[in-house]
């Protein structure tokens, strides 16, 4: 699988141009949402490139939306020799990439992420796909894109939870690299960013992303520590929005962080002070999932549908310590319902 070339960019309208006529594309097409069209299209200076736009939104990311993607493309003529260029948070570069992946067998594709979340993780690796069935990216597959550019001031657009949202899997990132990547995004203050710094701790994240991706590009093995949190926090995530209460994608992670951290220090003896410390740094940040023991059982039975699972037994990502993780841990249904106990009393 090729390598995501990664280009961070000052000046996104000669960047963007440059991109599209690197090859000798037949056609370009571009798929947004309707908030980017609004606020991030016009500083690309696109109005000559054929576009479609789809509602924003967790819940949009689905079947029909992809279908309504690939008549675009189809009534338009998009051929294999076309490019499409995917402007976005993570829902746009996840099914626009699928889309891409699976149109005429595959069309090349580069990613403009525009949120902190897609930045730091959805626009590059070359995992694409949908949700399904109420289950999150149940369908897709590996494709990488032909390029990810990164443009920090689109972040000015955002509000504080969709920051949030991103700095998640930044914290994430910290945790199974080490201790000194940790405490630089932990010392970032996001509630206040300074964007010329921003833009360093997204290169080092991506950095630590991208260093596992080379050496795991289908996620046979260490890929999979870059999972930590997504477990239990997928689940989470389809049971808010199965209940009507979609939330953002990083709040869902962040809470799954809690539960596997409670986990590492339960099964592996990640160090309990670290634990609590990351607890109470997660709670400050993220608003409380509230949920009871009543739906448990409805969150255990979205874990098994886990794709890292291995037949009828649970595998998760977990750490000894900041930095240390270990992959294919096996976790029991009453490990997991003491963790979701863990969260329920210190969040």
């Amino acid at each position: 699988m090729q390598e995501n070339r990664l280009t961070f960019t000052d000046d996104i309208r000669h960047t963007f141009r440059q991109a599209i006529g690197r090859d000798r594309y037949d056609h370009t097409f571009i798929i947004t949402d309707h908030n980017c069209l609004r606020l991030c299209l016009p500083l690309l200076d696109a109005h000559d490139i054929p576009f479609i736009s789809i509602e924003p939104g967790e819940e949009n990311k689905n079947l029909k939306s992809l279908a309504k993607i690939w008549k675009y493309l189809s009534d338009n003529k998009c051929t294999r020799h076309s490019l499409i260029v995917n402007i976005g948070g993570g829902v746009i570069t996840d099914m626009g990439s699928f889309a891409a992946a699976t149109f005429k067998r595959g069309t090349a594709h580069i990613n403009i992420p525009t949120t902190l979340l897609a930045m730091t993780d959805a626009s590059t690796g070359g995992k694409t796909g949908i949700d399904f069935n109420g289950l999150k990216n149940e369908i897709g597959c590996f494709s990488v894109p032909e390029e990810t550019i990164i443009y920090a001031p689109f972040l000015n657009t955002l509000n504080i939870e969709a920051m949030l949202s991103g700095y998640a899997e930044m914290l994430k990132h910290g945790l199974i690299a080490g201790m000194r990547q940790l405490t630089g995004i932990m010392q970032f203050d996001m509630t206040q960013p300074d964007y010329t710094a921003l833009q360093t701790l997204i290169k080092e994240s991506l950095e630590i992303k991208t260093g596992i991706v080379r050496q795991d590009p289908m996620e046979n093995g260490c890929r999979k520590a870059l999972n930590f949190g997504h477990t239990i926090g997928h689940a989470l995530e389809s049971l808010a929005m199965e209940t009507g209460h979609a939330v953002p994608h990083g709040y869902a992670v962040a809470w799954g962080m809690v539960c596997e951290l409670y986990l590492s220090a339960v099964r592996l003896s990640f160090p309990t002070a670290m634990l609590h410390q990351m607890t109470k740094y997660i709670a400050s940040l993220y608003s409380r999932f509230y949920f009871d023991c009543k739906q448990y059982d409805r969150i255990y039975d979205t874990i098994t549908h886990d794709k890292k699972n291995t037949g009828d037994r649970i595998s998760c990502t977990l750490l000894k310590d900041v930095g240390r993780y270990v992959i294919n841990e096996e976790i029991s249904k009453n490990e997991i319902f003491e963790a979701l106990d863990y969260y329920r009393e210190c969040m």
